[in-house]
């Protein structure tokens, strides 16, 4: 019933939460026929959606081209939450990693990477993955659950409110990388990201958006179908499906020559490439057999090939390779007319592999 409130809160780990809906679980569609249905203009969603994610509106009241009247509707009927910061840790070359509470008690993390010109933040998708990846520590810790589109939304707010409060620069890239695979909760990402993207949302261009993926090959099909132009990223790590089985369980289920078709008709627009992310495991992966194969897998591919040396966390059976073995691979790959950066681990003087600061806080 509309105008009342009974049994409206309740608690979990002395966090109050709310049995109202959360305004920012709503896309603007979704958003602007439920406020119509309380008896709000049409028009009242943008100005709601530019109050929260470009004002950061933390409160109904806060919105001050809303009248009373209709700000005590919205109140009636909605709530507004945000994720509360519970750790954070800053490395010495600016990286910044913060692990966010959500409302039932649940951690994720987020890491913040400074580079030249760009301030880029990774963010999660779900509670820990259930992909299993090896090399990976998040994996080692098992899936929890999706997160719900506005708590993968609300990392880039919330991150970008500490920014503002700070008088630092804001966020300029996002990556969706962090804790999860993304698109194994693709519909709750896709609401994500059209906050993200739109106008009166977070308002990022798509081309400084990308979604990571370990290669779910339908997924990555309904994701080129469905218009929304985000970059795409593929964690590939091998060359073979031998070695790939191993490592990333996921390739069971769709093969290197699956994923690579996929990608292969992925659509691109003018100027964009697919990322094709490599973690080099020392005697694994590392070869020159393997470069050479890796040139000849991604041939006719418009990509570029992000070359990851392994970031050893506690416990983990793989080891980084050395230095000349990694500039060998690079060399081959460049030799092959392919981008081939290599990127170092960053924030490795704190909490740096994907999930260790979460890891950290739970021991």
């Amino acid at each position: 019933m509309k105008g009342v409130n009974v049994a409206r809160n309740t608690f979990k780990n002395d966090r109050m939460i709310s049995l109202k809906p959360n305004i920012k679980s709503f896309t603007l569609d979704e958003l602007t026929s439920r406020l119509v249905e309380i008896g709000l203009r049409k028009f009242r969603s943008a100005q709601v959606f530019e109050w929260i994610y470009r004002n950061r509106a933390s409160s109904f009241e806060e919105m001050t081209n809303i009248t009373k009247a209709e700000r005590a509707l919205l109140s009636g009927d909605f709530c507004i939450t945000a994720p509360a910061v519970v750790r954070a840790e800053l490395s010495k070359d600016g990286t910044r990693k913060f692990l966010f509470e959500l409302e039932d008690g649940h951690t994720i993390e987020s890491v913040l990477i400074p580079d030249k010109d760009r301030l880029t933040l990774c963010i999660s998708s779900q509670v820990g993955c259930a992909q299993a990846c090896r090399f990976c520590l998040t994996g080692k810790g098992g899936f929890t659950r999706n997160l719900k589109s506005y708590e993968i939304s609300d990392q880039v707010l919330e991150v970008s409110r500490i920014l503002s409060q700070e008088g630092s620069r804001g966020v300029t890239n996002i990556v969706l990388m962090g804790m999860g695979e993304p698109l194994a909760n693709l519909e709750e990402v896709m609401k994500a990201l059209k906050t993200i993207i739109g106008d009166h949302g977070l308002g990022f261009s798509p081309r400084r958006v990308t979604v990571s993926t370990d290669g779910l090959v339908p997924e990555i099909n309904a994701l080129g179908k469905s218009g929304v132009k985000v970059n795409l990223a593929v964690s590939l790590n091998a060359t073979t499906d031998e070695i790939r089985d191993r490592i990333m369980p996921v390739n069971q289920r769709y093969p290197i020559k699956q994923l690579i078709t996929a990608c292969k008709h992925y659509p691109l627009e003018p100027r964009r490439r697919i990322t094709f992310e490599y973690v080099m495991l020392k005697g694994v992966n590392d070869t020159q057999e393997d470069a050479l194969r890796l040139t000849r897998l991604l041939r006719g591919i418009k990509c570029k090939v992000n070359l990851i040396p392994f970031n050893p966390f506690p416990g983990s059976e793989f080891s980084r390779p050395d230095d000349a073995a990694v500039r060998r691979f690079q060399k081959i790959l460049l030799d092959h007319h392919y981008t081939a950066p290599v990127r170092e681990s960053r924030g490795r003087d704190i909490s740096a592999a994907c999930g260790q600061l979460r890891e950290k806080a739970a021991q």
